[in-house]
């Protein structure tokens, strides 16, 4: 029986993990004609394509999605190996890619990833900042930091943190409005609607002590696909809004913003580390994983985790 061609498995795995045969030849030191030439060895032997190629693009086709997965467990698996016959000294190396939320990635992620660069200085981070929800396996990310419902069924999430949904404003702005007692007081004014939503504008609030459910339907004064973009104008008493904790924590703390209507609350969001189904992964992958499981273990904004304000 003819083995398979384990090198052009892996070969293709770094061209797709790297999205570029050049990059890919520099990571494997082999030159860009071998890595090219092994995946069109590959791709004549299963009788498919596997990258779509242009002069300026690459991309996976769906064949090549399809094969993804079982050419990473094949050199996950092989790493592994080659961990255990070191004795398990062999040190995380590689390149790891990241999507995380614009907002959360700057203010929360970034600041924990000096910590995991000391320790693990042969992994390069690669992270996309957006609140746009990446395909993991077509677009070649390893790890992706979700905030909310996970639709992907097929994906492996591990629950990072949990944070609450704070209907908040500054002093000056409720000081001019008062102090609503029900929501339905806010319906004669405008708050700030982000927009990456579903129903964007939209607040599901239950009341705490009877369950009772209120939806209020914001007017915008400010719309945006980034709660960043709102905080200027919130402090500067110009609206109120429904913040996640880890964007207003500080502005509460330090007096800048006042929680309202504590009583009426939106569910609780987690947040998860997502990654693809195998549960075979490199070890640079495991490693930040476990890295970001410890640094959110107690999240900055637990501090402020009881009943937040007065109303």
């Amino acid at each position: 029986m003819r083995l398979p061609d384990f090198e052009a498995w892996a070969i293709f795995a770094k061209v797709a993990e790297f999205g570029s045969f050049a990059r890919a030849a520099e990571d494997v030191q082999l030159s860009r004609p071998t890595v090219s030439k092994a995946v069109g060895r590959l791709e004549q032997a299963l009788g498919v394509a596997l990258f779509h190629r242009n002069s300026r693009h690459l991309s996976l086709t769906q064949t090549g999605q399809a094969l993804l997965g079982h050419a990473s467990r094949i050199v996950a698996e092989a790493q592994n190996a080659e961990g255990l016959a070191r004795g398990g000294k062999q040190r995380p190396s590689g390149r790891v890619r990241v999507a995380a939320p614009m907002t959360f990635g700057i203010r929360h992620l970034a600041p924990v990833l000096p910590g995991f660069m000391e320790q693990y200085p042969d992994v390069e981070l690669d992270i996309d900042f957006s609140d746009a929800v990446v395909d993991l396996v077509a677009e070649g990310y390893d790890v992706a930091l979700r905030i909310a419902s996970l639709a992907d069924s097929s994906l492996r999430a591990r629950s990072l943190c949990a944070f609450r949904l704070l209907l908040v404003a500054a002093p000056a702005w409720l000081d001019r409005h008062g102090r609503p007692e029900h929501p339905r007081a806010l319906e004669g004014h405008k708050g700030f609607v982000y927009t990456n939503m579903a129903m964007p504008g939209v607040l599901r609030l239950n009341h705490a002590a009877t369950g009772k459910e209120f939806v209020l339907t914001q007017s915008p004064a400010l719309r945006a696909d980034n709660s960043e973009a709102f905080l200027p104008a919130l402090e500067a008493g110009l609206g109120y809004g429904l913040f996640p904790e880890f964007m207003v924590w500080d502005g509460l703390r330090n007096g800048r913003l006042e929680c309202f209507l504590p009583q009426w609350r939106a569910a609780t969001i987690t947040l998860y580390l997502v990654t693809p189904a195998s549960p075979l992964r490199p070890m640079r992958v495991t490693a930040l994983l476990d890295y970001l499981e410890k640094a959110f273990a107690n999240p900055p904004w637990a501090s402020c985790a009881g009943e937040p304000g007065q109303g």
